[in-house]
């Protein structure tokens, strides 16, 4: 993570109780037993400094941003743009004007599916994704593909869980307009190599959009040390509001797109017969944003880098390896990914029990966990399995919410075997 955000000095010890203590969501009784929330890849909850940052907003400063010289505008505008530079650092990027604000990733990656593909990508050209992907990242570049006649190619992923780096080497050449990667699969916890995958398209003149829906939470994301073309994350997924995202672009690639919405605040000017078309970032957000939105997305990353990164990235590994150690001990348990270099997911399969029957009985002992495909049918698809049951971790997570789905676990295997 870049050094210009505040952080606590890498020799504190990760303080889960008291982060845990942040979180007002953590603290209330789901069917008469405390709340376990295990469905952090979902999303994540949201601390009181990020919560009362949006209601400071729209109890004393709501207004239009952009757009008046009035002292509520301008103070409105004045944070929005501030959570703009705190996106900034909190990523790397050179410029604040490379951040653009939507409404996740998912608007993120079609964005750029519908602004970089309407100007580079033709008939006979390739796009391509690898099979992990979430299909924020794969059906955005199929309706492409059938807008423009390229065709969608796919990397495929090992047994456990990770890239084959030689068949993707394979996979440039010439034709390939643009490479779409996971940086941390929210199915197989997955950390994918995206310096090294970047430099490898990079080689060939390919520039890459990376999904960092998920570990902009879990990992220290420095866009340029990446080098990057394009990110996308959600702010929900990094304990921010929802309705909220980012996408990140070099100057360079953000300059040779046209936008692909029109309307208010994104243009010098319109005349009948000729629009001219703002400056980047503010001709990809037409209309009124997300205002509290984005200041709500600059407290939650300005209360994620109060704390160590290297530190949470510690403690979260050493929650994956008990948690992982647990559920190897059940009889007739698959965990599906098994990646060298993985985050906090662990998704699951059990005999003979459904992943939703298994939810169920969870969510009846307080634990609340995810069940079903993931929004990644691929990734079931390659193991021959209809839905696996998931546990993602964050760092206001302990042993203790492990123990108590452990138990709640074995609940279920009494019932149904």
């Amino acid at each position: 993570m870049n050094t210009d955000v505040k952080t606590q000095t890498s020799t504190d010890t990760f303080n889960a109780a008291k982060a845990r203590l942040d979180f007002p969501a953590l603290h209330q009784e789901v069917h008469g037993r405390p709340l376990v929330y295990l469905d952090n890849a979902a999303t994540t909850h949201k601390p009181a400094s990020m919560i009362e940052a949006v209601n400071r907003f729209y109890q004393r400063d709501n207004s239009n941003v952009h757009r008046g010289v009035h002292y509520l505008s301008q103070k409105a505008t004045g944070q929005y743009e501030r959570a703009r530079q705190t996106v900034r650092r909190f990523i790397n990027a050179a410029d604040e004007n490379e951040i653009i604000f939507v409404r996740g990733a998912t608007e993120g990656v079609n964005l750029i599916a519908q602004t970089f593909g309407r100007h580079f990508v033709h008939a006979g050209d390739e796009i391509l994704i690898s099979e992990m992907e979430h299909h924020s990242n794969i059906v955005p570049w199929q309706i492409l593909c059938e807008q423009t006649g390229a065709t969608l190619k796919v990397i495929p992923f090992m047994d456990s869980g990770e890239i084959d780096l030689n068949t993707y080497q394979s996979m440039l050449n010439p034709r390939v307009k643009l490479v779409g990667i996971v940086h941390l699969s929210n199915t197989l916890g997955t950390i994918n190599p995206v310096a090294e995958m970047v430099k490898m398209a990079h080689a060939q003149e390919i520039p890459v959009l990376i999904d960092g829906a998920q570990s902009v939470a879990h990992l220290p994301v420095d866009v340029q040390a990446i080098d990057a073309d394009f990110f996308v994350f959600s702010g929900h997924k990094v304990f921010g509001p929802t309705g909220i995202g980012v996408v990140y672009g070099k100057m360079d690639r953000l300059d040779q797109l046209q936008p692909y919405q029109g309307g208010g605040d994104m243009i010098h000017s319109v005349t009948f017969e000729k629009t001219i078309y703002a400056d980047v970032p503010h001709k990809f957000e037409a209309g009124t944003p997300n205002i509290a939105g984005a200041i709500g997305l600059g407290a939650a990353l300005e209360y994620l880098t109060s704390w160590s990164l290297e530190e949470i990235i510690r403690y979260e590994n050493e929650l994956l390896r008990y948690a992982t150690q647990a559920l190897k001990k059940i009889e007739g348990l698959t965990i599906i990914g098994n990646a060298q270099n993985k985050a906090g997911v662990i998704s699951f399969a059990l005999e003979d029990i459904h992943p939703h029957d298994i939810g169920t009985i969870l969510d009846m002992e307080g634990v609340a966990v995810r069940t079903g495909h993931h929004c990644t049918q691929p990734i079931m698809d390659h193991y021959q399995i209809p839905a696996t049951t998931r546990v993602s971790l964050a760092f206001y997570n302990n042993q203790a919410d492990i123990d108590a789905m452990m138990q709640a676990l074995q609940k279920a295997i009494e019932v149904f075997r």
